[in-house]
Parts: structure tokens; C-alpha cells; sequence
């Protein structure tokens, strides 16, 4: 049964807000101690399947509100123009890691052309490029999101070192998981769902390809 604290998202104890954000924004926490997530799951925070911590409604709740900006103020005003700039490089690195995954001809792709791997990278260049200006919009804005840019930069690092993971894998903070963090965070501080996320996307897509 979840703890009083926990049905209110105004009354959890701040000690464990941090905590709450960042298995919110990632969506899971895998192999964590248990010394991490029992607090959580004491506070009906967090819940345990298997080797997976996952963040319960209440603390989905408790994240939307520490994180909102207030509505209607110049910041939402100032995000939100970042966001919308972000939607259109956010497809393009839906296309990238799926390419990096499948061929055109939906066959999974096993690197072992190293000429297809090579467009690949350099599709995820532009996307990187891309979204440099966006983020450092967004640091000034948003107090430690330039973790966004230095977490993308490691792991397209290790990417190009060789280990392949680092684009796609959700098993580590691969390029696409940190990308994934940035987008939901972006959700949460706007209070936008994901329908009206989607939908915002393919009209910015499509008006940019008009």
C-alpha cells in the first residue's frame, strides 16, 4: 500500500526528489542496489519486477509537478521555441537508429557493410550538429540540462570507438537513451503528453516539408 507522502505528490520528502526524476526520465533503473531503490519502493515510489526498478504513478505525478514551469510565464514561452525546434531533429534520430538497425529492405542489419554503416554515421552527424544549437538554447533556459549534450557527446565517443551499442542500446546511456531522457524531460517541464506530442511533431515535419 502506498504511503500517505505518496499520494500526494507536495508532501514527498525532498531528500528523495532527485531520485524521483531520474528513474522518471529514464523509465527504469536496471541493477541498481537495493540501498538506492528501497527508499522508493518504502515511499510507493517505485516498484520491483524482476531486475527492473520502474517508477509508479505517483511518482510519475511527483516528476510532472517538480518539473513543470509555470504555465503561460516567458520561460514556457522561451521552452517551448525550443522545443519545437527540437521535434523536427528528434524524427530524424527516430530514421537514424532505425537505419542503424534494419536495412531499407527490413532486414537486420548485421555491419557487416561497412559502406551502408558509414552513411549511417554520417546521417547521425547531421543529427548531431543539429541538435548542438538547440541544446545550448535550452542550457540557458533550463537549469542542468547541459548534461543533455555532454551525456550525447560521450556516447557518440564510444560509438565511434567501436562498441555499437552506444547509438541504440537502452541497456546503457546510449545516444538514443540520453535522447530519450532529454525529450521526456522537455514533456514534463511543458506538460504536454505524448498524443500532443506526436501530433506536434508530424505538423512541424510536414510544414517543413511544405
Amino acid at each position: 500500500m502506498h504511503s500517505a507522502a505518496a499520494e500526494r505528490t507536495d508532501t514527498i520528502d525532498p531528500s528523495l526528489a532527485d531520485a524521483v526524476i531520474d528513474l522518471v526520465l529514464r523509465g527504469m533503473w536496471r541493477g541498481t542496489q537495493e540501498s538506492v531503490h528501497r527508499p522508493l519502493v518504502d515511499a510507493g515510489l517505485a516498484m520491483v519486477k524482476g531486475p527492473m526498478v520502474l517508477p509508479t504513478e505517483s511518482a510519475k505525478q511527483a516528476a510532472a509537478q517538480m518539473l513543470r514551469v509555470p504555465a503561460g510565464s516567458g520561460q514556457e514561452a522561451q521552452i517551448t521555441a525550443v522545443y519545437e525546434a527540437f521535434l523536427p531533429v528528434n524524427r530524424k534520430i527516430r530514421e537514424v537508429c532505425t537505419a542503424w538497425q534494419c536495412r531499407p529492405d527490413g532486414s537486420v542489419n548485421d555491419h557487416g557493410d561497412s559502406v551502408y554503416d558509414a552513411e549511417v554515421r554520417e546521417q547521425l552527424e547531421d543529427v548531431h550538429e543539429a541538435i548542438q544549437p538547440v541544446l545550448r538554447r535550452l542550457e540557458r533556459l533550463l537549469a542542468d540540462s547541459g548534461r543533455y549534450l555532454t551525456g550525447l557527446e560521450e556516447a557518440l565517443d564510444r560509438f565511434d570507438d567501436g562498441d555499437r551499442q552506444w547509438l541504440a542500446s537502452p541497456l546503457c546511456d546510449s545516444y538514443h537513451t540520453v535522447w530519450m531522457r532529454l525529450h521526456q524531460e522537455l514533456l514534463l517541464v511543458l506538460g504536454i503528453s505524448r498524443a500532443e506530442d506526436e501530433a506536434r511533431e508530424e505538423q512541424l515535419v510536414r510544414g517543413s516539408h511544405g
